[in-house]
């Protein structure tokens, strides 16, 4: 049975690894997340003795360790934590007493997570305390092992950790933070519900070839000053084509803000890099029912793409459950912000008072300087499940990444209710599609409806007098019966319009929609891929009595 606030729903990409990441998505809270390797595997990242830690020193580590062949340990757990299931694996805890600044004057504390299950990479934690680097020692006195069947006692003293999870001073019970599997990790706002996740680095994803993962392999948790609401951590990641260094600077708080500096040094080419990478989950919306078989009206963590591109357009994108894959970029220089949302939060919508879909936390990425010429990139994956994290965004540089290279990136993420930055624009709050043609009459041909709801901005203080007006771009096909008109019940203006597809194909169509009132825009601007059905299943759904 799934329970408010305890599911870590999995990432499931489209290929190898698919297990790690389903796993990863349900565990959080409950006790565990995935990602594997055991018994002293590769030795700890240290500065030398006497040197302290910085982050400078970190990157070097990383451009160092990406000059040299990448070394997998992947799968070296000991047999009893590789054979355990998912209900033995849950009853796996670790000890609240044993906590990291426990006994600390600390607003902050930190709980470990164990290797099992899908979790098959060891990682090294340490604490930093006045620049000095302090290894924590895995240690099975620190885990409750409960009825898993797990001897604790005869596991290997240099196991190494799952990852960890930190809570805050308004809530000791409750994650507002964690990092668990390959290079995931998500947080929580004010509603401290988890949902979307996001990861350090995407490498190669929705391309014919399995995606890479790369991997957080050792953290470095900084003991945060007496009374202070902000805690820093520094992460090595490594893969088989990059290695990298992180840094992130987190305060929990509405929205749950973290700033992130990213320094990735490539092994080889690349052909798709996905910085700042969120991974989400869309089933059943208000404009895509394709899976409409459960008795909730809407499934989904994220409703959105919403993005504010270089040049000051701001564009909302609807999620989809499409029947195939779908890729799609959109190509921007220097992006002001980007992120998956979640506007819907209505309970009423959703009715599920199990895992509150309208708690999900939205994610908004802040580019910090200039990232140049790329695209935000948007995979829709099909799903018949609500466990299968299917939507993925992030941002693509244009240039190529060779061997050798550096990227550095800055960027703050906003975790919470509500996008920190949003258009002054009226916005869009309602998708709807249907079957297009008039109500009474009858249909000789197949056209779909769509219906866009605008709210905000200046749209209430049109005069009675001011010509408002859709204005409808579509890449193929015809538009016919579009309207505009006052829609009272949300103080804003609802678009009307069908589409009739130009051939039988399933070839999909782009649309574009946007309020404008003497030539000025007053709305951001809708943008939607639609894939008509084959011409064969093209239903018209005429009643017996229309002629």
């Amino acid at each position: 049975m799934l329970k408010p606030n305890l599911v870590y729903k999995s990432y499931k990409v489209l290929t190898a690894g698919r297990l790690q990441k389903l796993a990863s998505r349900s565990l959080l809270a409950v006790g565990v997340l995935f990602s594997f390797t055991a018994c002293a595997a590769q030795p700890p990242a240290e500065p030398k003795v006497g040197e302290a830690f910085s982050y400078a020193w970190l990157k070097g580590h990383a451009r160092q360790l990406a000059a040299q062949p990448y070394q997998s340990h992947k799968g070296e757990l000991p047999k009893s934590l590789k054979s355990l299931d998912w209900d033995d694996y849950q009853q796996i805890h670790f000890k609240k007493d044993k906590a990291l600044w426990r006994k600390d004057n600390s607003e902050f504390r930190t709980e470990l997570f164990h290797l099992g299950l899908g979790f098959d990479t060891p990682i090294h934690i340490n604490e930093l305390e006045n620049g000095k680097s302090i290894p924590v020692p895995y240690s099975s006195s620190m885990f409750d092992y409960g009825k898993s069947k797990v001897n604790g006692k005869k596991l290997p003293k240099d196991l190494g950790f799952a990852g960890f999870r930190m809570q805050f001073a308004t809530d000791w019970q409750r994650d507002v933070v964690a990092f668990l599997g390959a290079s995931y990790f998500r947080a929580v706002g004010s509603e401290m519900q988890y949902g979307l996740s996001a990861r350090g680095l995407a490498v190669d994803t929705a391309l014919p070839q399995p995606e890479e993962f790369p991997t957080f392999t050792n953290f470095w948790l900084e003991k945060p000053k007496p009374g202070s609401d902000v805690v820093t951590v520094y992460a090595l990641m490594d893969s088989p084509s990059v290695s990298g260094a992180y840094r992130f600077d987190m305060k929990p708080g509405e929205p749950f803000k973290m700033k992130v500096d990213a320094a990735i040094y490539s092994r080889k080419a690349i052909e798709r890099l996905g910085v700042a990478p969120m991974t989400s989950m869309y089933m059943v919306g208000e404009n895509d029912r394709r899976t409409g078989y459960d008795w909730r009206p809407e499934i989904h963590d994220s409703d959105g793409l919403a993005m504010h591109t270089g040049n000051g357009e701001w564009i909302w994108r609807p999620l989809a459950n499409p029947k195939n894959l779908r890729f799609n970029a959109y190509s921007d220089d220097n992006p002001k912000g980007f992120g998956l949302l979640q506007r819907d939060r209505n309970f009423d919508h959703y009715q599920d008072d199990g895992v509150f879909y309208e708690k999900r936390p939205s994610l908004w990425i802040e580019p910090i300087g200039n990232w140049g010429k790329g695209s935000v990139q948007l995979v829709e994956i099909p799903t018949l499940d609500e466990t299968f994290d299917n939507i993925v965004a992030f941002w693509n540089p244009a240039k190529p990444i060779e061997p050798g290279q550096e990227l550095l990136y800055s960027y703050n993420m906003y975790w919470g209710s509500h996008s920190p930055e949003h258009s002054q624009q009226a916005r869009v709050v309602n998708t709807f599609t249907g079957i297009g043609g008039v109500i009474g009459k009858k249909r000789h041909y197949y056209s779909k409806r769509f219906v866009i709801d605008f709210a905000g901005g200046s749209l209430a203080m049109l005069g009675k007098n001011t010509k408002l007006k859709a204005v409808i771009t579509t890449s193929k096909g015809k538009v016919e019966i579009e309207s505009a008109r006052p829609l009272k019940s949300i103080d804003g203006y609802r678009v009307m319009f069908d589409l009739v597809p130009p051939d039988a194909t399933a070839n999909p169509i782009n649309m574009r929609v946007y309020l404008e009132a003497n030539g000025l825009p007053l709305s951001e601007t809708w943008q939607y891929q639609w894939n008509p059905p084959l011409g064969k299943d093209r239903a018209l759904h005429n009643a017996g009595h229309l002629k």
